[in-house]
């Protein structure tokens, strides 16, 4: 497997930093190796928001995130802050509602789908945007088995929620899979 840098960011609540964790520990139960980091500014909710991961088969040498090939944005200040610095030929997945400008569209593969509102609306809970967008990614980039990320899910999400966090992983994917440029 090639070195996966993901990036993912936002505001504050939105859950990025939980959906880093999930991503790594899915693909830790496959066998590769992962790290995580996070960082927010002092207001916690509602303030700007990153959480990375490393994920490769190979021992991870040096643990810092440098060019994502993968950014997450769930919000247009996060695009705006984060979309500078990414390898050539990078994926960025964004919420629909969010306007990326022409010049990056043609120097990235953007993949724009509406993770927010299928959380509202098909889900029926907003707190869910970030297990949808664990669905999405993991589809994109193919990181862990099903099995490995069911269970990372489940691991993370309150009790009782599973069926519903298991629902929006599987709407993740399916929004990627029914995705047109």
């Amino acid at each position: 497997m090639d070195k996966v840098e993901l990036r993912f960011t936002g505001s504050g609540g939105q859950g990025v930093i939980m959906a880093t964790i999930i991503l790594a520990e899915a693909a830790y139960e496959d066998k590769l190796q992962a790290v995580q980091c996070q960082s927010y500014g002092p207001e916690a909710r509602g303030g700007m928001c990153k959480a990375e991961c490393i994920i490769y088969d190979k021992p991870i040498m040096y643990t810092k995130v440098i060019l994502p090939n993968l950014l997450l944005a769930l919000t247009q200040e996060a695009l705006d802050k984060y979309v500078t610095s990414l390898q050539k030929n990078a994926t960025i997945l964004v919420d629909s509602e969010i306007n990326v400008p022409e010049p990056i569209k043609e120097k990235y593969n953007v993949i724009s789908i509406p993770i927010l509102e299928s959380a509202s609306e098909v889900i029926k809970n907003p707190m869910s945007a970030n297990i949808i967008s664990v669905g999405a990614v993991n589809e994109i980039l193919h990181i862990a088995s099903k099995e490995s990320l069911e269970e990372a899910v489940l691991n993370h999400v309150p009790k009782g929620t599973g069926e519903l966090n298991l629902k929006a992983l599987n709407l993740g994917a399916q929004l990627v899979r029914n995705y047109k440029k």
